[in-house]
């Protein structure tokens, strides 16, 4: 009875529509890297690849708020480093965004050498499968569980920092990946078949890893916007402008293409 008696202030709803909005703006990485990890499932496995990941992301997501004290032992030194004349204090925090940062970097940066060298679509034309570098469902779901933990430390400390109650943050998580889920095959696919959207995503994803190692090694501005840097909002507005142009750019060249074919014919619709 006292968790229905939560949501009888209008504090409670106040802040279970604010962490859905926020945990949704903050997954949106973890949507692309969702949809850049499956893209090396087989076809077949695709859809289910991408729904058992969110559900492990959903695990991981409450399970982090359900132990969120830990999260301030996480930024405690483990052990420091000699720099210069004084030290480098390191934190599980800093080990887990250097080794995400490290590893986005890496898939970024390979995915986009294979775009750039059409690796798939030789494959395709000749054949020969040893060129894709597919994976099985296992290391998918497993990856992206994994990584997870990197994307979720923000929104789990946003949901903290914002909600008094448990039960909201959870309902918060649940409500905003069910919502990931229902969009996340659209996503991919439009990803996935838009080579130029597929590129600006790979861009993101490496940025975002730039983003995270510099944070592993102290190199920020310090300045805090709902315990978010001001670096990864900036980040996430260029994405978005990005992917407007590039919407702009398509449209454009679809309308040229029929205007090539079939004349000044109307191209608004």
């Amino acid at each position: 009875m006292e968790i229905f008696a939560i949501f009888t202030t209008p504090e409670a709803w106040i802040s279970l529509i604010t962490l859905v909005f926020l945990e949704i703006i903050l997954g949106v990485d973890n949507l692309v890297f969702i949809s850049i990890t499956s893209s090396r499932l087989p076809e077949e496995k695709q859809h289910i690849g991408r729904k058992l990941g969110l559900a492990g992301a959903l695990f991981m997501r409450i399970l982090f708020l359900c132990f969120a004290s830990y999260l301030a032992s996480m930024v405690e030194p483990l052990f420091s480093i000699p720099f210069g004349n004084s030290t480098f204090d390191v934190s599980v925090h800093d080990i887990i965004m250097f080794a995400g940062g490290i590893y986005l970097i890496y898939k970024g940066i390979k995915e986009m050498i294979d775009v750039i060298r059409l690796t798939d679509m030789v494959a395709e034309d000749t054949h020969d499968e040893s060129l894709v570098r597919k994976i099985g469902l296992p290391q998918a779901v497993g990856t992206i569980m994994v990584m997870d933990i990197v994307f979720s430390i923000d929104s789990v400390i946003t949901a903290v920092g914002l909600a008094q109650y448990l039960i909201i943050m959870i309902l918060a998580v649940m409500i905003a990946v069910f919502l990931m889920m229902a969009f996340i095959d659209p996503i991919a696919n439009f990803i996935n078949r838009h080579v130029e959207m597929k590129i600006l995503a790979l861009f993101f994803i490496t940025v975002i890893g730039i983003l995270l190692l510099s944070e592993g090694l102290h190199i920020n501005s310090g300045i805090v916007v709902l315990d978010m840097y001001v670096e990864k909002l900036m980040v996430y507005f260029a994405m978005v402008f990005s992917f407007v142009i590039q919407l702009i750019q398509m449209r454009y060249n679809k309308n040229l293409r029929r205007y090539q074919i079939d004349g000044p014919k109307d191209i608004d619709d």
